[in-house]
């Protein structure tokens, strides 16, 4: 990012940023089949700096929870990007009233803030308190005549918002100069009650400049592109991952992304957990076991038959293993919470030679929800392998496809019985991903703050010093080899904390960041189960995605109920759930189908997976739920995958970008449509069990093969949503009748917890101790107030 110590009003041959005057022809950069060759961009309605009367109207808007309301800044470097990136070169220009001599300061906010390279026009002449009251509308003025002058051949895009002077300034300046202007696009920030009102109340073109207008700059930009003529981008995987600087953390030793790897899909406990014995029991001296979780005992078997969990650990540690795990310390079981469970792991595998530590660095009532483990091979390096998702090594985690439940589930007072069934996911990784998965431990593992900092858990750990006895981390190893043609990016939460992380020092939201941008190329498809879906900030994200694509479904399959049986909690719980909801079914209308999970004997099946699939390209799948305590507060992990493999199946580009449908995204969203709509079980429905289908006479729910009859009514986005609204309905039509005659096929009801209508405690009580408590929001006062992340 550059800067310029003279404002566009100073005099002398160069204009501002340094572009000497005679250099300006750009030779009519092509942006699809409108000509434009440079940018300016109004910031005043996006810097973290702004004046008393825009605080104090995001004041409003953060108050404010209306399902109308989609208002926020977080698409909108990506609206920048997305003019500059394809066209080296290209003059971008930020335009601000602040007072002058603050153009590094602007510079710098930008440049965290994610927006590419360009010059800060700083063009305040007088005092700071004529800033502090709005002014500046005179000079922008002069600025732009002066970027007129100086530039003459350059036809603008100009961006900014409504809530200042920008709609009228840059109107004035395309009627001034006919043919300058290619487009005009403001983001609104006035009330959007209902969403039609802004829209409508600017102008469709000023002096044949089309005028865009949206609440946020994922819907801004798909209208931005179509006004300018613009095709698709087909970029590849820096459209749908992050980039290095759009992570928001530059300490970190993550790499953006990893190439050639194998990813494997483990649906459900039975699943993963074998899988898990069987890579441990495999390892010898020398080589590593590194995990992390939220939650560990000592007692639950890994397999039918064993090991237990301190079996499997303790054994390997015993082998001269390096076994070293992270486990959360936890809030006090008075309160319902693990921590003795946990102790009891950390115990056993230290008095085998291992090490496990109990972390305890979060925030207040925050908690360690990351769940990986990696295993790294002294003199076997292609058998290294890693898993994330969201199942801990626990009780009750080891459920089937047939979610009968855990014989060793702990016994549960709610409606899930003593034995609840448990649907989740787990991703087995191998290639270089493995190296980064073990990053992320080697980050946290290495944080040289205190394991706690509650007063009373010094006298509590007395009796474990030995905990920390050899607490040394196995030292790097390099990539294990390429495998396969998966891309693989991890995305993390670590909270804004006191002490700084040193590998995230201003806490990292890449996994909010990840869902925006994947959420943002959405067209036809989005595929989510979830555990706590949602928050409200989080729904903006997918409402936003609803409204700027009229043809896209989302389906979301979610708990029935949370898994207690406090009122008080359901209650204020369901305050948030009900919030998201709203706003999403506002935006989708019936685009959006919101449905629980039962097993054939009727008995509700708890959701615990947490992953997305967007278009059958890019998928993801992790330890965070869909709202503010996983995406700003908690420390999670989720892996993102974008495989190289294309699908051929009609419809092979199912949402147009030229992407393709991708062999690893198509092929889990149809295993998980396929359990839950129970295609391919037997007519008797007894002998479902998720086995590998081999074609036409099919049990389970992993099948692979091209012409299997099972997924004709799940390929195509449209027709897949009505298959699931017609076996939802037929179920839920089978219940209200009374449950007579044969069962339909299917487990998926429609989801009807309460939306509407809620009680006025909730206003003045479960509100405020939902955002609170529940579902905090770790972000900066300052993106809070912006609505970024």
């Amino acid at each position: 990012m550059t800067s310029d110590a003279s404002r566009a009003g100073d005099s002398g041959g160069t204009a501002p940023g340094g572009v000497q005057s005679e250099d300006v022809g750009f030779g009519g950069l092509m942006f699809g089949g409108a000509v434009f060759d440079g940018v300016v961009f109004d910031i005043d309605g996006v810097l973290r700096l702004a004046t008393p009367r825009r605080q104090l109207r995001r004041l409003r808007a953060l108050l404010r929870h209306s399902t109308h309301d989609l208002r926020s800044v977080q698409g909108m470097p990506q609206v920048v990007h997305s003019l500059v990136d394809d066209r080296p070169g290209t003059p971008v220009f930020y335009l601000t009233a602040l007072p002058s001599g603050l153009s590094r300061l602007v510079t710098g906010l930008l440049r965290r803030d994610g927006y590419p390279p360009g010059t800060a026009l700083v063009v305040g002449r007088t005092p700071v308190l004529r800033w502090l009251v709005g002014g500046g509308a005179a000079n922008k003025r002069v600025a732009l005549e002066r970027l007129a002058q100086r530039m003459p051949s350059v036809r603008w895009v100009l961006v900014g918002d409504d809530a200042g002077h920008d709609p009228a300034v840059y109107g004035e300046f395309a009627e001034r100069h006919p043919g300058r202007v290619a487009a005009i696009a403001v983001r609104q920030v006035l009330d959007v009650d209902p969403p039609e009102t802004g829209v409508t109340s600017l102008p469709g073109t000023v002096a044949g400049a089309p005028v865009i207008a949206a609440p946020n700059g994922e819907e801004l930009l798909p209208r931005l592109r179509t006004g300018l003529g613009a095709e698709p981008r087909r970029n590849g995987l820096s459209d749908w991952f992050l980039t290095g600087e759009e992570r928001g953390n530059d300490v970190t030793r993550l790499r953006a992304w990893t190439e050639g790897n194998t990813v494997g899909a483990l649906v459900h406990g039975d699943r993963y957990l074998p899988r898990l014995a069987g890579t441990v029991a495999a390892t010898g001296a020398g080589d590593a076991v590194l995990f992390a979780g939220w939650r560990a005992d000592a007692g639950q078997r890994l397999a039918e038959h064993g090991p237990t969990v301190a079996e499997a650990l303790c054994g390997a540690a015993r082998r001269d293993v390096r076994v070293r795990g992270l486990l959360w310390r936890s809030h006090s079981g008075l309160l319902g919470y693990h921590a003795r469970e946990n102790r009891r792991v950390a115990d056993a595998v230290a008095d085998a030679g291992g090490a496990v530590l109990l972390d305890q660095r979060v925030r207040v009532l925050g908690s360690h929800h990351q769940k990986l483990v990696a295993v790294r091979h002294r003199d076997r390096p292609e058998d290294d392998v890693a898993f994330v998702g969201g199942i801990d090594v626990d009780l009750g985690s080891r459920d089937d496809a047939r979610h009968t439940g855990d014989p060793q589930a702990e016994r549960s007072g709610s409606e899930y019985g003593p034995h609840p069934a448990v649907h989740d996911v787990q991703l087995e990784l191998r290639g270089p991903a493995v190296r980064d998965v073990e990053q992320v431990l080697r980050e946290r593992w290495e944080d040289p703050s205190p394991l706690s900092g509650m007063p009373w858990h010094p006298v509590s750990a007395l009796g474990t010093a030995r905990h920390r006895a050899d607490t040394r981390f196995p030292g790097a190893a390099a990539d294990p080899p390429a495998t396969g043609g998966c891309a693989v990016q991890l995305l993390c939460t670590y909270p804004n904390r006191w002490p700084r992380h040193p590998s995230a020092p201003r806490g990292e939201r890449s996994i909010a960041r990840g869902y925006s941008k994947a959420l943002g190329r959405a067209e036809r498809i989005v595929y989510v189960e979830d555990q706590y879906m949602w928050s409200v900030d989080v729904a903006r994200v997918f409402a936003a995605a609803l409204r700027r694509s009229p043809r896209l479904h989302l389906i979301a399959v979610v708990p029935r109920m949370p898994d207690v049986t406090s009122r008080a909690y359901l209650d204020t719980a369901g305050l948030g759930h009900a919030e998201a909801l709203a706003i999403v079914q506002q935006a989708g209308g019936d685009r959006v189908q919101v449905l629980d999970v039962e097993n054939r004997r009727n008995a509700p099946v708890y959701v615990h997976a947490k992953l997305c699939i967007v278009d059958d390209v890019w998928a993801a799948v992790g330890s965070d739920n869909f709202n503010m305590r996983s995406w700003t507060y908690d420390t999670e992990l989720a892996a993102a995958v974008v495989d190289t493999e294309r699908d051929p199946r009609a419809p092979a580009d199912p949402a147009g970008h030229g992407d393709g449908a991708r062999r690893f995204a198509r092929d889990l969203r149809l295993e998980l449509m396929r359990e839950h709509l129970e295609l391919g079980r037997s007519d008797s429905g007894a002998d479902y069990h998720g086995a590998d289908c081999d074609g036409a006479d099919c049990h389970g729910a992993d099948c692979h093969g091209a012409d299997c009859h099972h997924d004709a009514d799940l390929l195509d986005p449209d027709r897949a949503a009505a298959t699931v609204r017609e076996s939802a309905a037929a179920l839920e039509a089978w219940h209200a009748g009374g449950c007579r005659g044969p069962r339909p096929p299917g487990r998926l009801r429609p989801h009807t917890r309460r939306q509407t209508g809620l009680p006025r405690r909730h206003r003045w009580f479960t509100a405020p101790v939902y955002r609170s408590f529940l579902d905090p929001d770790g972000r900066p006062l300052g993106m809070r107030l912006r609505r970024t992340y």
